[in-house]
């Protein structure tokens, strides 16, 4: 392997902007800033964090006139 051709390889910190956690791995960069991590990520963690979703979901009902409970007449 060449000396003069390739990045340096170190240890680098990755950061998530969401949740604040750090963790540390290999890159040729010296620091890593992610969006998620699977610390607060909905997939790993089963819970839904996004507040705006339920305002989606009501907005759709309200377009579409659906709603929770049906009309009897």
């Amino acid at each position: 392997m060449k000396d003069s051709i390739h990045p340096k390889y170190q240890r680098a910190v990755v950061t998530c902007i969401s949740c604040g956690n750090t963790f540390e791995t290999g890159s040729t960069l010296k620091e890593i800033k992610v969006d998620t991590c699977s610390n607060c990520h909905p997939f790993y963690t089963g819970k839904q964090r996004f507040v705006q979703a339920d305002g989606r979901i009501d907005k759709f009902n309200k377009k579409y006139g659906l709603n929770k409970e049906k009309d009897t007449k």
